[in-house]
């Protein structure tokens, strides 16, 4: 039986509003188009991820809060939902997810408990992407220990750029504390805009610095108000206008994923 080599990435970023959501939808479903078998997991309670595949969760449906409270892990089978895209999964997510951080509070390994859901099903699939809320939280620290890998989507903005030390910090103590196999596959710039000297001036910084030099992707989502349009309609930007920048970008992006440097 040939074992499927399976990529486990969080998306992250401890700063809202970097497209890190748009990412993970948009990279998923430009996997799933190159024939790769693709699981998107929605660990954000806003549940955007959700909404941007087009998955309106019914009652009594089950979601990533029940497999991560649960101790019966086949559970997990049960979450998983087909999109409306061939290879492409989801488990999603729900406004319950809230309170998931004050109710693990006391429970023993609680950091592992995605981690020991996803065992079960890891193998069925070349990739597994992220969603993560927009703060370092319990969930937070949930996804970090079940990856193996970690991608930064970073807005060409300052704001965005002076946050990068932080998370790199995070994502150090993450390392030395619960998983050290954990890496970071690379920082994608997001919202670039070719007119605005800003997006230029960050760009050049994270070209500079020495700690994210080595890490910058070659792959530069540009802004497109397309992305934004096509995540209201429930579809991958590729789905929804192929012919846009927006689509070549991520199109870009799954090709370096695949085959890196």
């Amino acid at each position: 039986m040939d074992i499927r080599p399976t990529r486990t990435i969080a998306v992250a970023n401890e700063k809202g509003g970097v497209g890190k959501t748009a990412l993970v939808i948009n990279l998923g479903a430009a996997l799933a188009l190159k024939e790769k078998s693709v699981l998107i997991i929605d660990m954000d309670p806003q549940f955007n991820a959700t909404r941007g595949l087009g998955i309106d969760i019914g009652e009594g449906a089950l979601t990533v809060y029940d497999i991560i409270m649960d101790e019966k892990t086949h559970i997990v089978d049960d979450a998983i939902l087909k999109t409306a895209w061939k290879g492409l999964h989801l488990i999603p997510s729900h406004v319950d997810l809230v309170g998931a951080d004050v109710e693990l509070v006391g429970v023993e390994g609680r950091e592992n408990r995605l981690k020991e859901a996803l065992e079960r099903v890891t193998i069925r699939y070349d990739f597994i992407l992220i969603d993560t809320p927009p703060s370092l939280s319990l969930l937070t620290v949930n996804v970090l220990a079940c990856a193996e890998e970690i991608l930064i989507p970073c807005q060409t903005h300052p704001y965005s750029f002076d946050a990068l030390d932080e998370l790199f910090d995070t994502i150090e103590g993450i390392k030395a504390e619960i998983n050290p196999g954990l890496s970071i596959t690379g920082i994608v710039p997001t919202f670039f805009d070719k007119r605005t000297k800003v997006s230029h001036q960050v760009m050049e910084k994270l070209r500079k610095n020495d700690r994210y030099q080595n890490l910058l992707l070659d792959t530069t989502i540009r802004i497109n108000t397309t992305i934004a349009e096509s995540t209201a309609a429930g579809k991958p930007v590729i789905y929804y206008r192929s012919a846009c920048h927006g689509s070549s970008d991520f199109v870009e992006l799954a090709e370096e994923m695949i085959n890196p440097g």
